[in-house]
This record gives C-alpha cells, structure tokens and sequence, in this order.
C-alpha cells in the first residue's frame, strides 16, 4: 500500500445532473435493481439525484481506472456499502449527495467515506445533529458562540458520517460513541474505543465547497495534501 496515493474527490452540483447525465446516456448504464431504486425514488429531486450519483461513481471510477463505463457492477456489504464486482485493483469508492450536490471519493487499496451535508446546519437539524454527538463534542458545541455552532455541528456530522461509511457500518453505530479532536495546526483525528489506534489510521480533510455546503472524507492511511478534486460543472463531457 502506497500511503503517498492521492485521495480523488469528485463534485457534481446539482444543476449540472442534467446535462451529465445524457453525456453518459442517462439511465442505459444502471442495472436492473438500480433503475427499481431509481422508480422508488417519489420526488423529481430525488431521483436527479439517485441518478446522478450512480452515473458520477462509474464516471469517477472509469477515470482513475480506465475500465469502461458499462462494465461497472457492484456488489453490497453486510450493511449495505456497495464495492466493485469484480474488484478492479483495489479501488475503493464512497458517494455521498444532499440538495445542491453529489460527491465521490475513490481511494486505491484503502478506505475511503465521504458525507456531504448543508451548512450552516438548519436550527431543526442543529438541535437533532448535537443530540447525537459525544459528550466533549457537546460541551465544545457549548463553549462555542452561538452564531457558530449551527457550521460547527455540520461540521462534526459529516465527519462522523464519512467515518462510519469508512468502516463500513453506517449508521448501525452510534455516532455518539466516538469524537473528533481537532489539534495543531487544525488536523482533525478521532477518539474510538472501539478502534484501537485509529488516531493513527485515518486521515479526514473537511472541505466548504461553497457557501451551501460542506463535507468531509475519512481515508485510511490518508496524508496531508494528497487530496485531488475535480468539479464536474461543465456540461460538455464525452461519455
């Protein structure tokens, strides 16, 4: 394992699904269980982005590959992440998307998660989000000024999101029994009982992608400065 591999970070705005989605053909290269996934989905914005996102991983994963578009397929894990099938070298992937935003991360022969989320969080959300969080995370959230602490608990949500997809148990965990530590120089490490040394093991980057939005990825063995993005807005691509 290469620790020095750059962590690729795609963003597809939400505006931009349109327009991507018929470079790649739009709905040709979903299976048969994604396009039930996509008829479930009950509102047009929904499923823009179900779309979206199905198309923007196999677009990520194509050009960090070079495996053609149509020959992706996944298979699921004991709670529910979806991988590669077959394996393709190693990589990994993680998507997440919210209103206004789909995200992909790839990683090559490490874990990688990615949560996007809006920010500042709204007060609703704020109240529900804090209520999960750990008790020193709660405790800082309020020594914070209270203009701040609806961008703080966004912050801190994403990070715990991107970490559960990460170690591939979702939310099956409780987001309460970890926490994030930010030390000098900003770096950002979590504090899990239930995972011996993974101070040392993961790497997260928290990224404002504009005013609306903010998230975060968790990469195993991550790096400063390894993180590559690229913004999927213009409408021109070639499938």
């Amino acid at each position: 394992m290469d620790r020095g591999e750059p962590t690729f970070l795609w963003l597809l705005p939400e505006r931009a699904v349109d327009g991507f989605t018929t470079a790649l053909g739009g709905t040709r290269l979903l299976t048969d269980e994604e396009r039930a996934g996509l008829e479930r989905r009950l509102t047009e914005g929904a499923r823009r982005r179900y779309l979206g996102a199905r198309l923007l991983c196999r677009y990520a994963l194509s050009a960090r590959t070079g495996r053609p578009l149509d020959r992706w397929r996944f298979t699921r894990g004991a709670h529910g992440r979806p991988e590669p099938e077959p394996a393709a070298d190693g990589v990994r992937f993680n998507l997440s998307h919210c209103d206004g935003l789909i995200a992909c991360v790839v990683t090559l022969g490490r874990g990688c998660g990615v949560d996007v989320g809006p920010t500042p969080a709204p007060a609703e959300l704020t109240a529900h989000l804090a209520r999960r969080l750990g008790p020193a995370e709660r405790a800082g959230l309020e020594r914070a000024a209270p203009g701040a602490r609806p961008a703080l608990t966004g912050e801190l949500w994403v990070l715990k999101e991107a970490y559960l997809k990460a170690l591939g148990t979702g939310l099956t965990r409780s987001p309460g029994s970890f926490s994030f530590v930010r030390g000098p120089g900003g770096r950002i490490t979590v504090v899990d009982p239930l995972e011996p040394g993974a101070d040392a093991r993961w790497w997260f980057d928290l990224v404002h992608p504009g005013p609306r939005h903010v998230l975060a990825i968790a990469t195993e063995h991550g790096r400063p400065g390894t993180l590559r993005r690229t913004d999927l807005s213009d409408l021109s691509l070639t499938a």
